[in-house]
């Protein structure tokens, strides 16, 4: 169940803060609304970490679609020749 709270509460921020948990963030709403998310630094790091390897999956597509896509074995040559040149 989420754990949502009125703005308000961070009066008492070390309260809200020992509600934030990995995998359980607290929601803050002002005026009824949702507003904010505390989030504990590891599931930031792990969001920031997803939306980075979506958009490189999605500049990958774009490349495949407008330049041609490689065979398993041209990745394979590749990478060896990338990889045996350090």
């Amino acid at each position: 169940m989420p754990n949502i709270k009125p703005i308000s509460d961070l009066r008492n921020y070390n309260e809200v803060l020992r509600d934030v948990t990995i995998g359980s963030p607290v929601f803050l709403t002002k005026n009824g609304r949702g507003r904010y998310a505390i989030v504990d630094i590891i599931d930031y790091e792990k969001a920031k970490a997803t939306l980075r390897l979506a958009n490189d999956l999605a500049q990958g597509k774009k490349s495949g679609e407008e330049n041609g896509w490689l065979s398993a074995d041209e990745v394979k040559s590749r990478l060896r020749e990338r990889f045996h040149e350090k």
